[in-house]
């Protein structure tokens, strides 16, 4: 017959490693939901830069929509109307001056033009540098 003290003194310390289980198994999940949220706020920026691009992009587009005597100085690079487009886009895209955005303006007036127009920003600490491109065809008739 075994010896009831026996048991009592072989079980001591159980507790105390399950309680050091849990609290592994707790920290592991602590950690993970640490890197669920870093992993979400970088996903909110660049979707916050990708809005930011496609309105800067877009609200060009309706400039030379208004502006279509005058709109072979909308091409970046070298077109004079652009600049100040240019300035706010480097303000609101991070990285943007290192990689200016382009403008390809194709076709004429009568006919019609093809706008293409391209941002690139590269966000602090990443390695690849994103890029947003769209087109649209202004009509003059």
């Amino acid at each position: 017959m075994l010896n009831k003290s026996r048991i009592v003194h072989q079980q001591q310390g159980s507790v105390l490693l399950e309680g050091l289980i849990a609290i592994l198994i707790f920290s592991m999940g602590i950690l993970a939901i640490v890197g669920l949220q870093a992993a979400a706020i970088k996903t909110v920026a660049d979707s916050q830069y990708r809005l930011e691009a496609s309105f800067l992009a877009n609200q060009l587009i309706a400039q030379l929509w208004t502006d279509t005597g005058d709109i072979s100085n909308y091409a970046l690079p070298g077109g004079s109307k652009a600049a100040n487009w240019k300035t706010q886009v480097e303000s609101l895209l991070p990285g943007a001056a290192s990689s200016s955005p382009t403008v390809n303006i194709t076709g004429d007036a009568v006919s019609g033009y093809t706008v293409t127009v391209q941002l690139n920003w590269k966000a602090a600490g990443e390695a690849n540098s994103h890029k947003y491109t769209t087109i649209a065809y202004i009509n003059t008739n």
